[in-house]
């Protein structure tokens, strides 16, 4: 939200800031200009500028003593250089309010715990560490404007034992300065500012002064490219501030130093030796990296994707199911194409890969683990596979995102390799039962350690022996059965799995297109371990998850007519189309083939009445992805739908059982919730209404297919985490004539 969107109202009586350069300078104005304190006074070393500041309207009082400033002050803010820090706690304690919150804004917060340590002799609760993530090139207290912190971040490191009202107070006048709020604790704050801010600045500064003392320093400043301009840049900053900031922050920027110097050290050797394959390794994981943690982050500097921007979606009624469509590239298939092809010896390249958050999440961790990969781009990706123990350890954890699939066959494949590894994941994924695949995993040999009633994060112990054995899955799962397969790949003699009914087999499949037998009797799959794999051709077909969405769409819409393209019907995955057409839907298969192994068909739907069923148990583990838009075709159906057996469904992205149910109801659709299922009554009225999605994007897109019978707008919140598996969806949805719009806000 920006400032001009916050209302005015103050949030402090009377706010004291000492220091008044650009910071400062700019915190009081936006104080001021947004009415968030009675009365601001400040203060500088320079009586001067303090009079200056005062006479142009930045501040409402001078004083000219930091003590004399603080006194009956409310919020006090120091913003002086970080090594003047102690010298002004001094000054200010004696004058210091008890009730006063007490906060700073400079760029390393060790220095300033340990200034307010030696000061106060502990770490008060109202004290409040901060740090705009905000700057210009001009330094100064001229240089100061109110719309400084507009659209930044500023990060908190409160102390655990941080006074609740204090904080929420200095976070709503951060927030009504128009800045984003983010927390952490002081020393991760100081290790990413090391990394993200001061390695570069003092980079840019070494650069710009070694050329500078060439001989011919006029002609190669005069013909620098716009890079070199841009990223020196950082150069003019104040020298006293970051002589200060490197000084307060020495540990954590030696240690990048270190870290940067080795790496460089990494590529001169490469040039030195014409090594271009590792050079083309760095390169594009570079910039495969910062395209995809643009992506993930959202655009937010050092933030979580738990915070990312909200995104709703606003559904009015009625609209249509008309044209011939091409649904993103299978998630599952998008998933093992990359962990298969970096396993693989040789190079594989892909076609069709699915460019959303997951997969991408993956492909990422790859690289992480010193995999090349090439793209994507358009949805081709070119894989240099290390083979079966070529990985490399990771400079730190694995975040894979929202991707539960990720995590599970992430935890088999590197449950045998020869380092440790930590899988992370944003706050949905973290909420997800890991021991399901940790439990066998530990009876192979694995050591794992997981979070809190065994959700994530993960911790592999590496260097262990892995031992084959037989699993008989409790509950079917293609996520557990895929993950001790790619386990028994590491393992000594044969790993083997059975499961309790079938589940998708993109694994098996693709093993044995990689070269690598996989064996499959009756309900149990088996490998040896010991083998190799071998790089080649793979094509992606489009995701019948995906298409599912659209299958139910021109089921329920009158007059409807679609064609979706190029869509994998794997026997393990159309447990959808069996259910719609035993629900009574006109599914017909055209244009039928095999790619790659794969079974592919272009697919036409047309309207069709449906009618309740009862969901047959064996066709459950063939459509636990897509139940949340059955339970809408349900919903629109004559009679009653009944679906049991369905468990699994209670420890996906959400409950999605629950939260179905929940939705359906907002909507105007009684439901009865069971253990494992749900009853639905077909033909009530679906009103409209507000959907609450949870951040589940199979719940989001399911809400936005029924608005086609609904009766009124259906608004449906927390969308942002569709594009981890549909990228496009609303785009597509508008082009079949779905009346959707997309509304996102900071």
């Amino acid at each position: 939200m920006s400032t001009g969107d916050m209302p005015n109202r103050p949030v402090f009586r009377r706010v004291a800031i000492v220091g008044l350069g650009l910071i400062g300078g700019s915190l009081a104005l936006a104080i001021r200009e947004h009415g968030l304190a009675g009365t601001v006074v400040g203060t500088d070393r320079r009586d001067d500028e303090t009079l200056w500041a005062r006479d142009h309207g930045v501040i409402d009082e001078m004083a000219f003593s930091a003590a004399d400033a603080v006194k009956e002050a409310d919020l006090v803010v120091v913003a002086v250089p970080v090594r003047a820090t102690r010298d002004v706690l001094e000054a200010v304690r004696p004058a210091l309010s008890d009730h006063a919150v007490l906060t700073d804004v400079g760029s390393t917060k060790g220095s300033f715990i340990q200034a307010v340590q030696a000061v106060f002799g502990e770490w008060p609760e109202r004290v409040i560490p901060g740090h705009p993530i905000a700057g210009s090139e001009k330094s100064g207290i001229r240089a100061a404007h109110g719309d400084l912190f507009d659209r930044h971040k500023i990060i908190l490191t409160p102390p655990d034992s941080v006074a609740p009202e204090a904080l929420d107070q200095l976070t709503r006048l951060w927030e009504g300065c128009g800045a984003r709020v983010l927390t952490m604790s002081v020393d991760r704050h100081d290790e990413v500012l090391a990394a993200t801010s001061h390695l570069p600045h003092l980079i840019a500064f070494s650069l710009v002064d070694t050329l500078a003392g060439e001989d011919d320093n006029l002609d190669i400043f005069r013909y620098a490219a716009g890079g070199f301009r841009d990223f020196t840049r950082i150069a003019a900053s104040d020298p006293i501030m970051w002589h200060d900031i490197f000084l307060s922050n020495r540990e954590a920027v030696l240690n990048m130093i270190d870290h940067f110097t080795a790496d460089l050290g990494q590529l001169r050797q490469a040039i030195e030796s014409q090594d271009g394959e590792r050079l083309l390794q760095v390169f594009s994981r570079a910039r495969a990296a910062r395209e995809h943690f643009s992506k993930m982050l959202s655009g937010q500097a050092y933030v979580n994707t738990e915070q990312q921007n909200q995104v709703t979606f606003r559904l009015q009624p009625g609209g249509a199911a008309q044209g011939d469509i091409r649904v993103p590239g299978d998630k599952s298939m998008s998933h093992r194409s990359i962990m298969l092809g970096a396993l693989a010896e040789g190079t594989t390249e892909v076609t069709g890969f699915l460019e959303g958050e997951d997969s991408l999440a993956t492909l990422q961790a790859f690289r992480d683990m010193g995999v090349t990969i090439e793209g994507p781009d358009q949805g081709f990706v070119r894989i240099h596979g290390v083979g079966l123990h070529g990985l490399q350890p990771p400079h730190g954890p694995l975040y894979l995102g929202n991707s539960g699939t990720a995590m599970r066959l992430f935890a088999g494949l590197l449950a045998g390799q020869r380092f440790d590894t930590e899988l992370t994941g944003d706050a949905s994924l973290s909420r997800r039962p890991m021991n399901r695949v940790a439990d066998p995993l530990r009876q192979m040999g694995a050591v794992i350690e997981t979070g809190e009633g065994g959700k994530p994060p993960l911790r592999l112990r590496g260097g262990q022996t892995l031992t084959g054995f037989h699993y008989d899955m409790p509950v079917a799962s293609a996520q557990v059965k895929s993950c001790l397969l790619l386990a028994g790949l590491y393992a000594n003699g044969d790993t083997s799995v059975a499961e309790p009914a079938p589940t998708r087999d993109h694994t098996e499949r693709m093993l044995n297109g990689f070269g690598y037998p996989v064996t499959r009797d009756g309900n149990t799959a088996r490998l040896s371990g010991g083998g190799r794999l071998t790089g080649g051709p793979i094509d992606v077909p489009s995701d019948i998850s995906s298409a599912a969405f659209f299958l139910v769409a021109a089921s329920v819409a009158p007059g409807a007519d679609l064609r979706l393209q190029h869509v994998g019907i794997n026997p393990t995955r159309t447990g959808v189309i069996t259910i719609l057409r035993e629900m009574g839907a006109d599914i017909t298969l055209e244009n039928e083939r095999e790619i790659g192994g794969e079974p592919v068909a272009d697919l036409r739907v047309r309207y069709a009445p449906l009618r309740g069923i009862r969901i047959p148990e064996d066709q459950v583990p063939l459509a636990i992805d897509e139940f949340p838009v059955l339970f809408i075709a349900a919903a629109c159906a004559e009679g009653t739908t009944l679906l049991t057996g369905a468990e699994e469904l209670r420890v996906k992205e959400s409950d999605r059982i629950q939260v179905m149910a929940d939705g359906l109801a907002a909507i105007g659709v009684d439901s009865t919730v069971t253990d494992d299922g749900i009853e639905i009554p077909g033909g009530q009225a679906l009103r409209g209404g507000t959907v609450d999605s949870h951040g589940d994007h199979r719940v989001a897109m399911a809400f936005a297919v029924a608005s086609l019978r609904a009766e009124g707008e259906i608004t449906i919140t927390d969308c942002a985490n569709v594009a981890t598996s549909f990228p496009g969806f609303d785009r597509l949805a508008q082009e079949v004539g779905i009346r959707l719009t997309v509304e996102a806000c900071e």
